[in-house]
């Protein structure tokens, strides 16, 4: 039986709340903002039932969530991947960040060589290889963050409930 520290019940409050539900299977704060709440956690490559989890790291700061998603949805993905096949400095650069994912992912899920974000073929997440850049470095997710920082966070998303902070930009709705 594993001791849940404090500290570990209230970040998974936190990480709940800022992904608006509650975290699955074994979570690790690996970066956190300025206001030393988590922005990236490394999950388990397995829930509790065994099911395979291959996101090894998982964005959880509603800011850099919402930054990221607006470059998603202006069609991004297919440039960068264009710049995969055009660019072979930057696929082998990809091709390595893939591998150490994999190292640090505790063990390999099914022996597919794919693994989180589209990686080492693809660019299909970029919250994915942004959250493995602020991590452990990803040469995708790195031209994401030169888009997306400083991301101007106004202060914490989170209080120390672990309730949503009122007006905070992270958690504001979409205009459509």
């Amino acid at each position: 039986m594993s001791v849940t520290h404090e500290s570990e019940r209230s970040d998974r409050g936190v990480v709940g709340t800022q992904i608006g539900r509650e975290p699955r299977g074994d979570v690790e704060v690996v970066v956190r903002c300025e206001y030393e709440l988590p922005m990236v956690i490394a999950t388990s490559p397995t829930l509790d039932d065994g099911e395979p989890f291959p996101t090894r790291y998982w964005l959880t700061c509603p800011l850099a969530v919402r930054a990221v998603g607006r470059i998603e949805s202006s069609g991004r993905m297919r440039e960068l991947n264009e710049r995969l096949a055009a660019e072979p400095d930057l696929a082998e650069a990809y091709h390595e960040a893939h591998d150490r994912y994999r190292r640090d992912r505790d063990g390999v899920m099914d022996g597919s060589a794919e693994s989180a974000g589209g990686m080492p073929g693809r660019v299909k997440c970029l919250h994915a290889l942004y959250a493995h850049e602020v991590a452990d470095g990803n040469p995708i997710g790195a031209i994401v963050r030169a888009e997306i920082e400083p991301l101007g966070c106004p202060g914490p998303c989170v209080d120390a409930e672990s309730r949503r902070v009122a007006g905070h930009p992270g958690f504001a709705r979409r205009s459509r």
